[in-house]
């Protein structure tokens, strides 16, 4: 495996823009069965994000991974667990699909399921398994994949009906529902598996050993991008995993084998050039889990947050991956008008203006728009480079990402409302959405919107704000009226929760959500608006924390 070269400075390949997280890839090793719970525990106690295992139901020296799964699931609290990959010719796609729906709800939502179409096939046989050829295997996942997406879609009324070639239900009931949106990650390698998780899969996983090279990722990448294309999916919405192992080391001596920053920089790279969000290290060591988690995590997610707020020209490899605003959107989310341009045509990065458009009339009120006090304009002596222009536009695309997720979250209520979707199809739809949400059902969606716009406040209010407060004396009047709307804001979230109550008791009632989501869309647009014309141009000055711009000015371009 060639090590990656340097990127900064580079145009982003294939960065589909999703949270990078970070995991372990553990031996369900039985010997020392404390061992396995020790680790995983570890692994959520150093703050990664999940614990995977392998799955081999013929190895006679590993727990059953189910079994252990469930059980895992009772001695933690946070952390997502996964097979990585389970053997499906070894377990039965509709039991299995309720035996993850329901492990899914006792845990709280903290399940995920990866599946592998199987390997070594004398053991498969030797537990009573059937052989197939690797066309008849792709053909059998294919299967497995709609009994599965069927058991677990309980607003279908009918009983599940498949008759496939290798597997069939002939009126199976449906359910249970998971808590959350499970995604279906498939481990494969040859183009007809590929081709498949551009059709039906939520994520791929590869292994790095069983990869010839690096080229390999671009090469699947491809390929299931131009399937998910012909299936009307976007490719974005596949997240892209790789199990790694890996050697901490004083010099360099390879991939992964070297000093943490080394480390860092090589799986920023696979990140930004080839689309990896999620990374787990196959090792059953505490020191390389503590190590990986404390060290090298909080460094590439800083340095790819980096690299991602750096302006790309419109036509960079990767830029189409970028979804343009349509002519029927809004115009908060258009081009701002030529008289909010003035104070920021020597920065070149245009804050996104409020069109003045209010869905409720109670929306008004609570913000107060017309006693919003302005920041003092920067003097013509104030010069801007790429780097400042790039942490200004930052705040811009953070926005822009809360500004479509509750596009569609209208979109979804819409439709449903109007009868042109049912609350299956819905579900389905936020299945692709390129941010997952962790619930099937569409109430819960936006309760989990409402969770991500509520992280984003904390963060300002935590970090940003009393950076910018020490900065510039000047700007602390809007930075307490920013603080007060957040809290306006945060109170409006309660509403939506509320009306989510009364949403899931009484479904045929879409009053009640919908004037709470109509009354959430006009403040938080109206928010975003006001909080980057008062300060884009201020984080581009200062960054977001103390020393941001002297740093990456010194990084290497």
């Amino acid at each position: 495996m060639r090590r990656p070269g340097r990127f900064l400075g580079g145009p982003l390949l294939t960065d589909y823009g999703h949270e990078l997280r970070f995991g372990t890839f553990l031996t369900p090793s039985n010997q020392n069965p404390e061992r396995v719970v020790g680790l995983t525990q570890l692994t959520e106690q150093s703050g990664l994000d999940l614990a995977t295992f392998q799955d081999h139901p013929y190895q006679s020296a590993f727990f059953d991974t189910w079994t252990l799964l469930s059980y895992l699931a009772a001695r933690t609290e946070r952390i997502t667990l996964a097979g990585n990959v389970l053997n499906l010719p070894l377990r039965q796609p509709a039991v299995l699909a309720r035996s993850v729906a329901s492990l899914d709800l006792l845990s709280g939502g903290r399940i995920e399921l990866g599946l592998g179409a199987g390997a070594f096939w004398d053991a498969i046989e030797a537990m009573g398994g059937r052989r197939l050829t690797p066309g008849q295997s792709v053909q059998a996942l294919t299967e497995a994949i709609e009994i599965i997406r069927g058991i677990w879609n309980t607003e279908e009324r009918r009983a599940l009906r498949i008759n496939g070639e290798h597997y069939r239900v002939a009126g199976a009931k449906r359910g249970p529902a998971p808590a959350h949106p499970i995604e279906i990650w498939l481990g494969a390698y040859k183009p007809r598996m590929l081709r498949l998780v551009g059709r039906a899969a939520d994520g791929w996983l590869p292994s790095v050993p069983y990869l010839s090279s690096l080229g390999d990722l671009a090469r699947g990448n491809a390929i299931i991008d131009e399937a998910a294309a012909e299936a009307g999916r976007d490719p974005a919405a596949i997240r892209r995993l790789l199990n790694i192992n890996g050697v901490f080391a004083r010099s360099n001596n390879g991939f992964l084998n070297g000093p943490v920053d080394q480390w860092v920089e090589e799986l920023a790279e696979l990140a930004l050039t080839e689309g990896i969000s999620v990374f787990l290290l196959g090792t059953d060591h505490p020191e390389a889990i503590q190590r990986f988690a404390h060290e090298v995590a909080p460094a590439v997610r800083e340095l790819v947050a980096a690299e991602r707020s750096r302006p790309r020209p419109a036509d960079a490899p990767g830029a189409a991956l970028v979804t343009e605003p349509s002519a029927a959107e809004p115009a908060s989310s258009q081009a701002p008008a030529a008289s909010e341009q003035g104070q920021y045509e020597r920065l070149g990065v245009a804050p996104t203006p409020d069109d003045g458009t209010r869905l409720h009339p109670r929306s008004r009120e609570l913000l107060d728009e017309d006693t919003r006090p302005s920041r003092p304009e920067s003097g013509p002596d104030v010069a801007y480079d790429d780097v400042s222009r790039a942490l200004g536009q930052h705040l811009i695309d953070v926005h822009d990402h809360l500004r479509a997720e509750l596009r569609r979250l209208r979109e979804l209520i819409d439709q449903v409302r109007v009868g042109t979707l049912s609350a299956g199809e819905a579900r389905s739809a936020i299945n692709q959405m390129t941010l997952r949400q962790h619930n099937w059902s569409l109430g819960a969606y936006c309760a989990s919107y409402c969770r991500v716009v509520t992280q984003h406040h904390t963060l300002e209010d935590d970090s940003v704000f009393p950076h910018l407060r020490a900065q510039e004396e000047a700007l602390e009047p809007v930075i307490d009226r920013l603080t007060e709307e957040h809290q306006v804001i945060h109170r409006v979230l309660n509403d939506v929760d509320r009306a989510l109550v009364e949403f899931i008791s009484q479904p045929d009632d879409f009053a009640p959500l919908q004037e709470a989501v109509d009354v959430l869309t006009d403040v938080l647009l109206s928010h975003l608006s006001y909080e980057e014309r008062e300060l884009v141009e201020p984080l581009a000055r200062y960054g977001f924390y103390e020393g941001q711009v002297r740093s990456l000015r010194r990084s290497p371009r």
